[in-house]
């Protein structure tokens, strides 16, 4: 006999997190393990260093919008790419927000940078782009 639905809302189900434990990549070698937020600090790497939608191997999900930034003026790039890179770190269940944006423009270079605040810490991320002024 089969369970009454009223039945299967009855038992507890406890939802187990998996591990963040992943492969250390350095040089374009696997180096070993890491995991916390070391392994939260490489996948913000990988997810800011990779266009979205350019590489069929990465889910749709994956990556950040930039290329069409490029050659913009500083006052659009700044306007955009909070929202940009917001949208991309955030599709990682590990990351709560990412918050406290600041800029730095040096000739034709733009460094921003950002606080990333996950489940086990906070990180300090940096990231550059190109403009054409």
């Amino acid at each position: 006999m089969l369970p009454a639905a009223g039945d299967l809302l009855k038992q507890d189900f406890k939802i187990k997190k998996q591990p963040s434990k992943t492969y250390l990549l350095k040089d374009g070698r696997i180096r070993g393990h890491i995991e916390g937020l070391e392994a939260v600090r490489q996948n913000v790497y990988c997810i800011l260093n990779t266009e979205r939608f350019d590489h069929i191997i990465y889910s749709w999900n994956f990556g950040v919008e930039l290329n069409q930034l490029y050659g913009k003026t500083a006052g659009v790039i700044q306007s955009k790419i909070k929202k940009r890179i917001k949208e991309a770190l955030l599709q990682d269940d590990r990351i709560l927000s990412v918050e406290a944006f600041s800029f730095i423009q040096k000739g034709k270079i733009l460094s921003v940078t950002f606080i990333v605040s996950t489940e086990t810490g906070a990180l300090s991320i940096e990231k550059e782009v190109v403009l054409h002024v």
